[in-house]
């Protein structure tokens, strides 16, 4: 089954997990694409048309306040004697935890009353997000009688009020109607706000203080900063039963929920501007550790999940039927990664009592590395789909024609990611120092454990091509380096599983023009088969593989490399209007200004908004 997944660049949005909100540029919410309002995993409403005497006001400007509010102004065409515009519409939204509000103000500067009849038409929803992102919504099938009424179930409410409207309903269509009249010089306000809720979410706003935005001097870097923690605040979530562990939703629109591996980076890269994050993150995720085997699930004792849905996940990957249970573990990287979080948060200054209460969790974890991770005893990590439905690839480049040769081929599973073996190896010794610190044995084993994989890998990881020797980007299914140069390299550096010369290696190859676009560090080099601009996995530019690369050059002490690349992706946020997408097109920036988007990237997203800081680490202002 083919489809087209909506694009998103062109849209606009306000946010405040669980709740989105995506409009086109001129503020309408139309029945088109990723359009609407949603909670959770659920579009609510799919169109919101204002019209003023029965036409489209015209929109003249967009002002982005916040992540949470958008002011659309628009002029209101009256018949006079002056051609200026003296009407303003100004259409201000805004979203919080529990919805979505309008206010319309109408400014005049007549010198007569104006009598002005304004309509909004709104259109009720129940599609899954799967649904919508796969283009075959439908219709609703709701029949409104009232402002309130279930979208999916008596768990879900949805609320409507406005405050001096006539109110109408058309089967899923409700229409609200303000005859109004503006005094000479004056302005009148009419104001709207749907409130929903899901009982039966999993995932909820949490409590707690928001992250709050460092200081700096440059202006550019302060602009990045504003936008990037506004954006990361808006996608603060808890589990419904753990409302005070927070943690970062991955994005929006699709994927605004609990991810892993999303969330741990996300924490990870803000380490230095926020360690209570990081602590409620791994909390929230200890509480859902592994503790059955379960191959449907991809559950194993011990291990950190994917994601957490309301229910099940349905779509069609190539030519694949993916089918993801409402908790899904389909991950090789997110417990390694949980306890490099534990063990950097520890350092950072998180709270002991709160690190010894997760010893346990890290135990388990460590033991999943050894007894679950590597499945056919070689030594490495590896991944492989045993339920037949779940995801092909479980690193972060997830899709399924991600892990390719240089030819552009695609390799075998199971398959063992460079990086992955290199997060476990920073995860055995930082699990080890906290385990010989806090009073636990066992951490001679994972200092062995972890010298033993660092020779495995230098041993059967490298490739070489004209350019010299590089680490491939993974290991087949025969245990052969696949030779694709890609960016996964630069996630080696800095977990120490590099020596000096090997680190300078890859520092080398990615600060080659075949791999740094000018913006940021391609998927793929330019060289590959499969290389194009604008795929996903195998040419464009993904903003957090870009910031973790100079988070670790700065850490392996490549200080210039860093600043270069951290230029290169600051360059790319004023392209983007300080918002770091998803990812981008890998254009090099010789050639195009701005940077071309990929026009289903998410945004905002956790792990790009969260690359603000290693960029400001790198130009020395953090």
């Amino acid at each position: 089954m083919s489809y087209l997944q909506p694009y998103l660049h062109d849209l606009t949005g306000v946010f405040s997990a669980p709740i989105q909100a995506w409009a086109d540029p001129t503020g309408q919410i139309r029945n088109d694409g990723a359009q609407g309002i949603s909670c959770g995993d659920d579009r609510v409403i799919r169109s919101a048309v204002l019209t003023v005497n029965g036409r489209e006001p015209d929109w003249v400007s967009t002002q982005v306040r916040s992540t949470r509010r958008i002011d659309y102004l628009h002029f209101v065409r009256v018949e006079s004697q002056v051609a200026d515009p003296l009407l303003h519409l100004i259409r201000s939204r805004s979203a919080d935890a529990s919805g979505v509000a309008e206010r319309l103000r109408l400014e005049s500067a007549f010198d007569v009353p104006v009598q002005q009849l304004v309509s909004l038409v709104l259109e009720a929803d129940n599609a899954p997000m799967e649904r919508v992102k796969s283009g075959t919504a439908g219709q609703s099938g709701l029949s409104l009688s009232s402002s309130r009424w279930n979208w999916r179930d008596e768990d879900t409410i949805a609320a409507l009020e406005a405050p001096g409207a006539e109110i109408e309903y058309d089967g899923d269509r409700v229409t609200l109607t303000w005859q109004v009249e503006v005094a000479p010089g004056g302005a009148v306000e009419l104001d709207w706000r749907l409130t929903v809720s899901d009982a039966g979410a999993p995932m909820v706003a949490p409590r707690g203080a928001e992250l709050q935005t460092p200081a700096v001097k440059s202006n550019a870097l302060q602009r990045l900063l504003n936008r990037s923690i506004s954006d990361l605040n808006s996608l603060r979530m808890a589990s419904a039963d753990r409302p005070d562990d927070s943690f970062l939703a991955a994005g929006a629109p699709w994927f605004f929920t609990m991810f892993g591996r999303d969330s741990l980076i996300s924490a990870r890269l803000l380490l230095p501007i926020d360690q209570a994050l990081a602590g409620s993150t791994l909390r929230a995720l200890a509480a859902r550790q592994g503790r059955l085997t379960d191959p449907d699930t991809a559950e194993q004792p011990g291990k950190i999940l994917h994601e957490v849905r309301r229910g099940t996940l349905s779509f069609t990957e190539g030519n694949s039927g993916i089918s993801l249970p409402p908790v899904y573990f389909g991950t090789i990287d997110a417990t390694p990664l949980w306890i490099c979080l534990l063990h950097d948060a520890w350092r950072a200054g998180l709270p002991e009592p709160e690190v010894i209460d997760l010893l346990d969790n890290l135990e388990r974890a460590l033991a999943w590395l050894r007894d679950h991770g590597d499945s056919d005893g070689d030594g490495f990590l590896e991944y492989l789909d045993e339920s037949g439905h779940g995801l092909a690839n479980q690193g972060w480049k997830d899709s399924g024609d991600s892990i390719r040769w240089h030819d552009g081929s695609l390799a075998d599973g199971p398959i063992a990611l460079a990086e992955v073996q290199a997060y476990a190896y920073e995860a055995a010794l930082g699990g080890a120092a906290l385990l010989d610190a806090l009073g636990r044995p066992g951490g001679e084993e994972w200092r062995q454990y972890a010298h033993t994989l660092q020779e495995r890998f230098r041993e059967q990881f490298w490739c070489t091509d004209r350019e010299g020797p590089y680490p491939a980007i993974a290991l087949d299914a025969s245990k052969r380096p696949v030779d694709g140069v890609a960016s996964n390299m630069g996630h080696l550096l800095g977990t120490g599983i590099l020596n000096a010369e090997e680190s300078a290696l890859v520092a080398r190859r990615l600060l080659d023009p075949t791999m740094f676009s000018g913006y940021g560090i391609r998927t793929v080099s330019t060289t590959n088969g499969g290389y194009w601009p604008t795929r996903y996995h195998a040419g464009s530019v993904w903003s957090h593989d870009t910031g973790m690369i100079i988070s670790g050059l700065l850490k392996d002490g490549f200080a210039e490399e860093a600043a270069a690349l951290a230029a290169g992706l600051l360059k790319a946020a004023e392209g983007f209007n300080w918002r770091l997408p998803e990812l981008f097109a890998g254009h090099a920036a010789s050639e195009v200004w701005p940077p071309v988007p990929y026009p289903a990237s998410c945004r905002p997203q956790a792990w790009a908004a969260a690359s603000s800081v290693p960029i400001a680490q790198a130009l020395k202002a953090l």
